[in-house]
């Protein structure tokens, strides 16, 4: 199985507080089965299997759409095999 890193950002921006689809997406990350999670104002990332990475996408995704977010750009790189 393959270890995947996810980073995103969602929008519109907001520099004065965290609109509720930014606060969201990172609680959903922040929640799901994954290592390495660094969230930030400008993007977020995190690391684990192939299975745990999608899944926490696939929410992210519907959750923060759900919460208003306009646009949700990400990337997923493979980034070797799953740790033991």
């Amino acid at each position: 199985m393959e270890r995947l890193r996810v980073e995103f950002t969602t929008e519109p921006f907001d520099l004065d507080e965290a609109p509720a689809h930014a606060v969201v997406a990172r609680e959903v990350i922040q929640g799901a089965a994954l290592d390495a999670v660094d969230v930030g104002p400008f993007g977020n990332t995190a690391e684990g299997g192939a299975d745990a990475v999608l899944a926490a996408v696939d929410t992210l995704l519907r959750r923060a759409l759900e919460a208003g977010a306009t646009r949700v750009s990400l990337q997923v790189n493979v980034i070797g095999e799953a740790r033991p």
